[in-house]
């Protein structure tokens, strides 16, 4: 991290290594801790805790937790995963879904998973995938007609499904995604219930309802991926779907992901690009609708780049406003809006030990929305991400979270999410029902309430 960068509100941000001195957080329940005020409204609860202190002692359940609300502290949170901090225990249902895929795996294990799925996401690799993207939001557009009412969300999260299972399992798969997204939808769901700590403390030999709709959606999408696994083996591995190169991966000693491996990073690549970039692009329709000044730089730019052809992998870096859109709606409304680490033995923050078994948690929600680094906090101002802008402190915007285990997919999610706003907004402009949608936390940050739109030409 950089000394003495300044923040957009005119402050200098401080050496690391801030001296730490925990405050307490709300009063605690017996047993159960801070766990219904922060079950009730997770995001209401953090604003509470980035009341008290930079550093907020507080309770998650019988867990022993601290909040962090300073870019410094958060960098060493997130920078020190896999030395400092481990991961928290995972729900049954996080575990069940995802397997022991890059994202759930620790030490060893993990190193080995990262080389070989990384180069699947490289930028180059991306390029490869530019042209399904568009071809699938070009597919949406001719759907749509002027004057139409849509569901923005259903719209959004549908059209990045299709662009899901066409980059992992290949465009010959064209109308699976009947078959696995449904069975997908169920398991973030019932994720999204374990992140707000719903079930999270439930003993896994509990058959909640939930629990055996889940087993069955699971079902369905080992099926989905075991078919396409199988069919590769059969008919070789020489495609452009990110499944044929998790196939042909090899590690330094040449061996290969096993099936259930690549069973298990498929499924994270898909939840990591379909939800969450769906999502982003719903909150960034509700944005451009109530700020007209944003919606008509945007037109202006897209008939200046594009001037009326479908964009390529190439008018990325040139879609400069575009791009500053899905940043500012990653910082106002962040997909993952949680992060978690728990404190090892001779762990340290801020030059103090933390005991060990300790759980930080840092919230995007939380920081990305605080005035010491944003000036008006709660406006959409895209400019704020401008060349010439003031610098953000390090840490202060990090919706891929950050460190040695950044998501792998930032670049393919930032790619998708410019190119496919770029696509469907040179042909129409979306006029949301007037009114505020609140969040709700979940898998990902979702609209709380339903988000329509009226369809108008560009």
């Amino acid at each position: 991290m950089s000394t003495g960068t300044s923040s957009p509100t005119g402050h200098d941000t401080p050496a690391p290594h801030l001296p730490v001195t925990p405050v307490p957080g709300p009063r605690q329940l017996p047993l159960i801790g801070n766990l219904p005020a922060f079950s009730r409204d997770p995001l209401g609860f953090f604003r509470t805790l980035r009341g008290h202190g930079d550093v907020v002692s507080w309770r998650m359940g019988p867990q022993r937790a601290l909040f962090l609300s300073r870019p410094e502290h958060i960098g060493e949170l997130l920078t020190g995963i896999e030395t400092d901090y481990r991961h928290p225990e995972l729900g049954w249902a996080f575990k069940l879904v995802l397997g022991e895929g890059v994202v759930t795996s620790e030490g060893s294990a993990w190193r080995r998973k990262r080389a070989l799925v990384q180069p699947v996401v490289r930028p180059r690799q991306v390029r490869a995938y530019a042209s399904t993207m568009t071809d699938c939001a070009t597919s949406l557009a001719d759907t749509w007609e002027p004057g139409r009412r849509v569901d923005v969300r259903r719209d959004m999260l549908g059209l990045t499904q299709r662009i899901a299972v066409r980059t992992l399992f290949g465009t010959d798969t064209a109308g699976r995604e009947d078959t696995i997204g449904p069975a997908m939808d169920i398991a973030q769901a019932a994720i999204g219930d374990e992140f707000r700590g719903l079930t999270l403390f439930l003993p896994p030999w509990i058959p909640t309802p939930g629990r055996q709709r889940l087993k069955k959606a699971v079902a369905v999408i080992d099926s989905e991926v075991n078919r396409v696994t199988e069919e590769r083996h059969r008919n070789g591995a020489d495609r452009d779907d990110l499944v044929s190169r998790l196939l042909a991966a090899r590690d330094e000693q040449g061996d290969r992901l096993t099936d259930k491996e690549i069973r298990d990073e498929a499924v994270t690549l898909y939840i990591g690009g379909h939800e969450t970039t769906g999502t982003t692009l719903t909150w960034a329709w509700y944005l451009l609708s109530r700020n007209p000044g944003a919606r008509d730089r945007l037109a202006e730019e897209l008939n200046e780049v594009l001037k009326g052809r479908t964009p390529g992998f190439d008018d990325f870096k040139e879609l400069r406003w575009t791009e500053q859109i899905i940043r500012e709606t990653l910082r106002l409304y962040p997909p993952v809006w949680l992060m978690t680490g728990i404190a090892k033995e001779g762990s340290t923050l801020g030059g103090r030990r933390v005991p060990a078994g300790t759980v930080l948690y840092a919230s995007q929600w939380s920081a990305q929305r605080d005035e010491r680094w944003f000036s008006e906090p709660d406006a959409f101002r895209p400019e704020r991400w401008d060349e010439d802008a003031t610098p953000v402190p390090d840490h202060a915007w990090f919706p891929f979270g950050g460190g040695a285990r950044a998501c792998l997919g930032a670049r393919f999610a930032t790619v998708e999410a410019v190119l496919v706003l770029a696509t469907l907004a040179q042909r129409f402009r979306l006029d949301l029902d007037p009114g505020e949608i609140h969040p709700k936390t979940g898998l990902t940050l979702q609209p709380g309430g339903p988000v329509r739109a009226t369809l108008r030409s560009a």
